[in-house]
């Protein structure tokens, strides 16, 4: 383990929580409250939701941001091999054991300790981590001397540890003295309108590593907002690093975003291509009509004009007069319904748009 990598860097933006909706102000109102106490946090929710994140948070915001921040993966290793990277081990403790290791709990004394998807953490591994945190003594393997350990102990898990507590695969004391304080992060559907400000932190993130600064079209932007997320912020930033190298140009648009979003739900409201409609302009609904229910949004006539207006600027790289004339209306009304709607027109970072 080297333990330089696992530092928190605070100046790194990646380690901000990025977003302005309701939700991800109250996630840090919650943080601010609970980093300043040296009490366990367990932090519940979806994987990719941004847990570490948060568990980073807390160690920036509490007396101990001076010391290590130490994330462990419980899922990574098994048996002895976490064991020995958890508590450390003695030389000779077994084979291939050729000197002493400190051991996570030890490095992050003062500091923290984050224990990532501890639901997977086996049961023999779980009653030796009880004892440390309950007495805050670590006993290394291979040594029957314990060491006392100063650290805040933050864990991590997609799971309902209840659950799991049910059906005896979860010591039940163990969470307890995990769960004194709880934080759930949400998924990504559910706060939506963080998704523009998260992408664009991830595209100007991508361009610091050395790929091209692209741009998000209008369109682009509706279309991931409206997009499910399964794999919530981990997938969206993945997707945009993806789109980012795939793309020729340096703006992004809708019918390029939804070639490479996967076609099993492309999100509620998002217009898509059929073979009859050479510009995608058509709503699910009417290339689909006998899947319509009671819960199917049926757009305005207003949505439609809009989403087709928006639809033919895109196919034209938003080149007014060119998508003017597929509309078969002159440049000044293309205009006056631009303004109408509030599409802008995008603008790439050093450079015009492309004609």
């Amino acid at each position: 383990m080297t333990i330089s990598n696992n530092i928190l860097d605070k100046g790194n933006p990646s380690y901000e929580i990025v977003g302005t909706s309701v939700p991800t102000e109250r996630l840090r109102a919650e943080i601010s409250r609970v980093a300043p106490f040296d009490s366990s946090v367990l932090i519940t929710g979806p994987s990719g939701s941004g847990k570490e994140l948060v568990a980073r948070a807390l160690h920036a915001q509490s007396s101990r941001a001076a010391g290590l921040f130490i994330p462990v993966d419980c899922a990574s290793l098994l048996g002895e091999l976490m064991a020995s990277q958890l508590f450390g081990h003695v030389e000779g403790a077994f084979t291939g054991a050729s000197y002493a290791a400190l051991g996570c709990f030890r490095a992050a004394d003062r500091g923290t300790i984050f224990l990532d998807e501890i639901g997977e953490l086996e049961l023999p591994l779980q009653a030796r981590l009880l004892r440390t945190v309950q007495e805050r003594i670590v006993t290394p393997v291979g040594s029957h001397e314990g060491q006392p350990v100063d650290v805040r102990i933050v864990a991590a898990t997609n799971r309902d540890l209840t659950q799991e507590v049910a059906a005896g695969r979860f010591r039940e004391d163990l969470y307890y003295r995990l769960n004194v304080v709880s934080i759930r992060t949400l998924p990504l559907r559910e706060r939506k309108d963080d998704i523009p400000e998260l992408a664009q932190s991830f595209l100007v993130s991508l361009a610091q590593q050395g790929l091209p600064m692209c741009t998000l079209s209008p369109g682009a932007l509706e279309a991931i907002r409206n997009y499910h997320w399964p794999g919530n912020v981990r997938q969206l930033k993945n997707f945009l690093e993806q789109a980012v190298i795939a793309s020729d140009t340096e703006l992004l648009t809708l019918l390029f975003v939804q070639q490479l979003l996967p076609h099993a739900d492309r999100g509620e409201g998002v217009l898509r291509e059929g073979p009859a409609d050479p510009l995608g302009t058509l709503p699910a609904i009417f290339s689909s009509p006998g899947q319509i229910d009671d819960e199917s949004p049926w757009p305005t006539l207003a949505k439609l004009e809009r989403d087709h207006l928006l639809y033919t600027l895109e196919y034209t790289y938003y080149n007014q007069s060119a998508a003017a004339r597929l509309l078969g209306i002159s440049r000044q009304s293309l205009i006056r319904l631009m303004k109408k709607f509030a599409i802008q027109v995008p603008r790439l970072p050093g450079k015009p748009l492309r004609k």
